[in-house]
């Protein structure tokens, strides 16, 4: 999550019920503040490799190490949980970070929108009276990132330049920054080269060489239990660099937020507003996630604590590396509209059936599809929510076409509606 003072997936769905809804925090923060604006760059370059390959003698050695560490004179120790939670051939916490942090690095980000003012301009019979004023306003959120390449490409997440969260939907960051350093006093103007909100991330680009690029493992390869570290932000700035270690809690977990499922690394690290886009290490000192979000101190009534969780590298790596070719995703459809879900109490309030109802459909779109429809199935899959909808339209390109059942106007109908492919906007 963003540190943001104006506001603030295989194994158990954790679903979006009113109390989940609330407690699901991305982790990152605002301040007001000014910065110049930056454009974006287009950019090509190399794909970059997120992995690293294990050599027979790294294996050879873990092998041994392994052997010798479990012996049974080994084993009557009395080990921390930081051993026991790590491989025989693993780094120390301490070079954990000594090797990771000159990668880890902060994001600022300055949003602009549109803010409601009231005021007095003048009296009438029943005294003073007033009116509202739209007012530009800017806001700064600060997040975490990670360096990718010598030549200046972070890694962060979506919602640390994508405002969706806030009250006023701020969108796009209007300028963005990116600090690094050992006392955080280096900062590079940076280019949004992409993003995705999807699946929340997003590639920036600063004017700098020589950096240390971190090393990339194999989160495929984790195994619940296993030590994790977390670098990143929390809070902002004032605490760059923070380090915490935890374990894997779980791998595979489903976490719905804002109408998408997300398949993530559950860990107990502690993860706070700030460290949105920063490093989850594993024992060799690798990047084997992206912190992302975390479940807020209270759910429903229960009151909850180290519940982190993080974008798996591997998932990740793919989404990276289109991002840094063509700016965006290539080829995921979408249906060119804004829905949202009826519930069954919706339903039953205004007597009409469960589905997505259509606010809008954009001007691009050649759907067919109307502001007022009710969308109840693709492709004769009965659907009642959006996340169903889009599960089911995901299955699919753009370019290809859908059949879905609507309800207009009170009466059944079916649509053919071909599916656009989703850019992010300009």
């Amino acid at each position: 999550m963003m540190n943001q003072n104006n506001r603030n997936h295989k194994g158990h769905s954790l679903k979006k019920g009113s109390a989940a809804l609330a407690a699901m925090l991305l982790v990152s923060g605002t301040s007001i503040g000014v910065y110049k604006l930056v454009e974006e760059l287009g950019t090509t370059v190399p794909e970059y490799h997120l992995s690293k390959d294990i050599t027979e003698e790294e294996n050879a050695a873990a092998q041994d190490k392994s052997t010798a560490k479990n012996t049974p004179a080994v084993q009557a120790t009395n080990m921390s949980w930081v051993e026991l939670a790590s491989p025989a051939d693993a780094l120390t916490v301490p070079e954990i970070v000594e090797k990771a942090m000159p990668s880890a690095v902060g994001i600022s980000s300055t949003f602009t929108y549109t803010a409601q003012t009231s005021g007095y301009t003048g009296f009438g019979f029943g005294g003073m009276y007033g009116n509202t004023q739209p007012v530009s306003q800017e806001a700064t959120a600060t997040g975490s990132g990670i360096v990718m390449s010598t030549d200046g490409y972070i890694i962060t997440n979506a919602h640390v330049i994508y405002d969706t969260e806030s009250e006023y939907k701020m969108g796009k960051a209007t300028s963005v920054s990116v600090v690094m350093g050992e006392n955080h006093d280096e900062e590079y103007e940076a280019e949004i080269v992409g993003y995705d909100i999807q699946t929340d991330l997003a590639v920036l680009k600063i004017n700098a060489e020589n950096l240390t690029p971190a090393e990339f493992g194999n989160s495929d390869d984790l195994k619940v239990g296993e030590l994790v570290v977390a670098i990143g932000n929390p809070l902002g700035f004032e605490l760059y660099g923070t380090t915490t270690c935890g374990i894997v809690s779980a791998k595979n977990r489903e976490v719905e937020l804002e109408d998408k499922t997300m398949t993530l690394i559950q860990t107990d690290a502690a993860i706070n507003s700030g460290n949105s886009g920063g490093m989850l290490l594993n024992s060799y000192g690798q990047v084997i996630g992206i912190n992302s979000l975390k479940m807020g101190s209270s759910y429903g009534e229960a009151s909850v604590e180290g519940l982190g969780f993080a974008i798996p590298i591997n998932d990740a790596a793919e989404i990276i590396n289109s991002l840094i070719r063509d700016g965006y995703v290539t080829g995921r459809p979408q249906l060119g509209i804004t829905g949202t879900t009826i519930t069954e109490d919706m339903a039953a309030l205004y007597h009409i059936p469960q589905g997505v109802y259509v606010y809008s459909v954009s001007e691009s779109s050649a759907s067919g599809l109307q502001q007022g429809d009710i969308i109840t199935a693709i492709d004769s899959t009965e659907i009642t929510t959006m996340e169903e909808l889009n599960e089911q339209k995901n299955l699919h390109k753009a370019g290809e076409t859908v059949t879905l059942r609507i309800i207009r106007n009170g009466e059944s109908t079916e649509v053919q509606v071909t599916l656009q492919e989703s850019r992010p906007e300009a």
